[in-house]
């Protein structure tokens, strides 16, 4: 009976980086994917890299680290991730103040500038320029995150690492101690797992009885094929609403309700959607978000309604955007209780890890994996111990 070193389950951007990192320190390891063609976070993702948002030491770090490594993965995957910088425009509508929605980024590394109707229609010209009252531009760091994600996947096999595709059902274990995993295609050993299941590692967690504070989020967006439309630059609205769903529906009152698995959060942010758009570079455009706290991660979603309202809300920033071709998608996005990411030793369980809810991923996600490695190969680390889980 083969016994591996680590087995990674969840073959998104988080584990098909950390699956690469610790096969490159040597270790044996087994990535777990459920879907031969992923249908998770990493595949509908704006592929947007904010390294400019750092606005503590830790991110500001963490954001340094990110976009550096980005700029070298192309060469050292032997992929090309679709590394670039472009300009991020950050919409402020029009019944809102622009020097107060300005203020609100005056912490970050690197602070968006503010910017005039005018000049933000320069920049990106298929703006609708009634439907603002101003906007923040800063350079952004973009790739393409599936590929990326394909490129750690295939260094991975060349260092000796396994791919399986194989749903995780549960846990083998023995006591208080982990000693592998059961697939709907037979049980596999290890010393080490680590849970990189993106939205549904609560639920897989949650199964196996072990709490964590670790959420998810269903997103939906619209993913056109490729357009003859030019998308100059990444659109976002400046007051991102992901984010208050994020902070106001993990906060431990409503632990009980996410246990539960079959109630929607009573929150008035619990359902938002943020009117943005990013093309890649064959033509595709995403656009979206509209993001969900329902704690069912199965919960059934009407797609046509969805979709018409991602068109109405981007169709007034973007007007030539709203009656484009394009398919609805659905996906959980995972994210914790305080923007930094679920990492470390569970406590309690031997032999259970956790690299997930990341709210800055294609950032933070390669320093971290990095440090995961290193720390599991023994050196001490202090930003993994810093972000680690609490006891």
């Amino acid at each position: 009976m083969k016994t591996y070193d680590w087995i990674v389950i969840g073959g998104g951007i988080t584990g098909a980086a950390l699956s690469y990192e610790l096969a490159k320190k040597g270790f044996s390891v087994l990535l777990l994917e459920q879907n031969a063609a992923p249908n998770n976070a990493t595949r509908y993702s704006y592929g947007g890299l904010a390294y400019w948002s750092g606005t503590t030491e830790l991110t500001r770090q963490l954001c340094a680290e990110g976009i550096n490594r980005n700029r070298i993965l192309s060469q050292e995957l032997d992929i090309d991730t679709q590394f670039r910088e472009l300009d991020l425009i950050l919409t402020i509508d029009a019944e809102d103040n622009p020097e107060k929605v300005a203020a609100a980024y005056s912490q970050c590394v690197i602070p968006p500038k503010l910017i005039s109707v005018e000049e933000a229609c320069a920049i990106e010209p298929l703006l609708n320029p009634d439907s603002l009252s101003g906007a923040l531009t800063v350079k952004h760091g973009h790739i393409n995150s599936e590929l990326t994600a394909q490129g750690y996947c295939q260094a991975t096999i060349r260092r000796g690492g396994e791919i399986q595709i194989a749903k995780v059902w549960g846990f083998v274990r023995e006591g208080d101690r982990i000693l592998g995993v059961q697939t709907n295609i037979e049980t596999y050993h290890s010393l080490n797992i680590v849970v990189c299941a993106g939205g549904i590692s609560r639920q897989l967690l949650k199964d196996a009885g072990i709490s964590v504070r670790l959420y998810f989020s269903h997103a939906e967006l619209i993913e056109t094929p490729p357009v003859d439309l030019q998308l100059n630059t990444l659109v976002m609205p400046a007051q991102l609403k992901r984010f208050q769903l994020e902070a106001q529906t993990s906060a431990a009152e409503f632990d009980n309700l996410w246990n539960e698995g079959q109630k929607p959060i009573p929150s008035p942010n619990a359902t938002i959607l943020d009117a943005g758009a990013i093309q890649f570079q064959d033509g595709s455009i995403i656009m979206g978000q509209i993001s969900r706290a329902l704690t069912d991660p199965y919960a059934t979603i009407d797609p046509e309604a969805s979709e018409t309202a991602i068109r109405a809300e981007v169709g007034k920033v973007l007007p030539a955007l709203g009656k484009l071709p394009g398919t609805w998608h659905h996906c959980l996005v995972a994210f914790s209780h305080n923007r930094l990411p679920a990492i470390g030793k569970l406590p309690s369980i031997e032999g259970l890890h956790i690299f997930s809810g990341f709210s800055n991923p294609l950032v933070f996600v390669p320093p971290l994996a990095q440090r995961f490695a290193a720390w599991a190969d023994g050196d001490n680390d202090p930003i993994i111990e810093q972000i680690a889980i609490a006891p």
